[in-house]
């Protein structure tokens, strides 16, 4: 961060945040408390239960207690800044801290989209080779997809914020958003964007469609393969293993897509709402989608539940 000293005026940013009405900032406060509180005591029992209960112990709940982990952090990342700016005047965060939180913005985001694709995989295996299943989805197999997912997006993360870090910023330290992301800190910058923008809309865009288009392929098949079970008792027992893990990537991607897949000027408010679907949102409703609609998560949350009382 040496860099800061000797061609950057900015030493800090200031974050505006949701809103900038001070009559705003304490409901907003006491929202995204309860709503982080909600995420962690979520994730944390999704993790517990899958933990206690042997009959969870399988390939898809491995990849969701990982999933669950890491969204504790990626909310982790964003949250407790934002808690802090709603009862701040000031709002400021940090050079170095703004480059730090969008570095783990993005190495967690990245890697809860690889998870997803990794627990699209496994639910392609189950239901397209069922008989193959245990033999592919080893124990092994698990442990590298889960290593894959966990270390590529660092590197990924690791080049957009050296890149950043090269550019000036000179004029304002305005971030017109709740969080150091790369787009609003791109539109400060008094030096050229030229490479930053070249490797976001070639690298940035092969790493962030890869996953979903490997998610849209298994489901493609998936889909195919319910379609010519015979019986609708069997077709809505292999939906109902998809539709919670179908539900939380249309949450996500769909937030995703909208934000990013559009020119740097057009960022607006919007986008900042839509931010928060694929961050914060989608992490507080993940545990309530994958146990709500699963059986085995609910009768495994009842038996930790039943074991804490007792």
């Amino acid at each position: 961060m040496e860099r800061l000293n000797q061609t950057n005026s900015v030493s800090e940013f200031i974050l505006l945040g949701l809103s900038s009405r001070p009559e705003d900032q304490k409901p907003l406060f006491i929202l995204f408390l309860i709503m982080y509180l909600i995420t962690i005591t979520g994730n944390v029992l999704i993790i517990l239960a899958i933990h206690s209960d042997p009959q969870l112990h399988t390939p898809m709940y491995f990849f969701l207690s990982v999933l669950s982990f890491i969204d504790i952090w990626y909310t982790t990342t964003i949250v407790p800044r934002m808690l802090v700016n709603f009862l701040s005047e000031k709002k400021t965060i940090s050079y170095a801290g703004c480059l730090t939180q969008m570095y783990f913005f993005y190495a967690l985001g990245n890697t809860d989209s690889y998870l997803l694709a990794a627990m699209a995989y496994d639910r392609y295996v189950a239901i397209c080779d069922p008989f193959h299943y245990v033999t592919i989805m080893s124990c092994h197999t698990c442990v590298l997809l889960v290593a894959f997912s966990c270390s590529l997006p660092h590197f990924h993360s690791l080049l957009h914020t050296l890149l950043l870090n090269q550019l000036s910023f000179c004029n304002s330290n305005v971030v017109h958003h709740f969080l150091c992301d790369i787009n609003p800190l791109l539109k400060l910058s008094c030096s050229s964007i030229f490479v930053n923008d070249l490797i976001i809309k070639t690298e940035g865009l092969v790493f962030w469609v890869t996953p979903f288009l490997c998610i849209v392929f298994s489901y493609v098949r998936i889909l195919i393969a319910v379609l010519r079970v015979p019986s609708a008792a069997g077709k809505r027992k292999a939906f109902s293993t998809c539709g919670s893990h179908f539900t939380v990537m249309i949450l996500f991607y769909g937030s995703i897509f909208y934000v990013h897949l559009q020119p740097l000027s057009s960022y607006t408010v919007r986008d900042r709402v839509a931010t928060l679907v694929y961050t914060v949102l989608s992490s507080m409703l993940n545990p309530f989608i994958y146990s709500l609609r699963n059986k085995d998560m609910k009768r495994g949350l009842g038996k930790l539940m039943g074991r804490r009382k007792s």
